[in-house]
């Protein structure tokens, strides 16, 4: 029975049973990004990518958008509610590799703000431990005063260059 579960187990994470293990707790921290959020995260700056396969170690989280193209841009612009306050090419996701995301917990539920200003803490968080600036979308003034925004985007993340880049 267990060596039936370990090959189970195994075939999941696409390792054959006398493989190596040396990389295995990458193996299972990438595999919790669907293949939808990887392939969002792979559109992102190194920085952003390093940030949040830190994050979902500890933290299901899902990206739900990375780089967005010109007609991607415009839709969220002209969106009601509107999903972005700028045209293309002017946002931080319409770089490659994009300076921005956008990155849910997961299971997503829109009607829990609370789970959200948790998890930008969370990210914050580790953000600083990796010594990544970044800005969140429920404070863009980064003022710590979540009453004074006037768009709200609870899943946005973006770089924040240094001064000296």
């Amino acid at each position: 029975m267990w060596n039936r579960l370990v090959a189970f187990i195994l075939a999941l994470l696409g390792r054959k049973k006398d493989a190596p293990l040396e990389n295995a707790d990458k193996d299972l921290t990438v595999s919790r990004f669907g293949r939808l959020s990887l392939a969002q995260l792979d559109t992102c700056h190194p920085d952003l990518q390093r940030l949040f396969y830190r994050v979902v170690e500890k933290y299901d989280c899902s990206v739900l958008v990375g780089n967005r193209s010109h007609a991607d841009q415009d839709k969220a612009f002209n969106a009601v509610p509107q999903r972005s306050k700028v045209k293309w090419p002017n946002g931080k996701h319409n770089s490659l590799p994009s300076s921005a995301v956008d990155v849910a917990p997961y299971p997503v539920d829109w009607s829990n703000t609370k789970r959200f200003y948790h998890f930008a803490g969370y990210v914050q968080g580790i953000a600083n431990e990796l010594g990544i600036k970044i800005r969140w979308g429920g404070d863009w003034d980064s003022d710590y005063d979540l009453d004074d925004q006037k768009f709200m985007d609870l899943v946005h993340f973006e770089l924040i260059k240094s001064e000296t880049s």
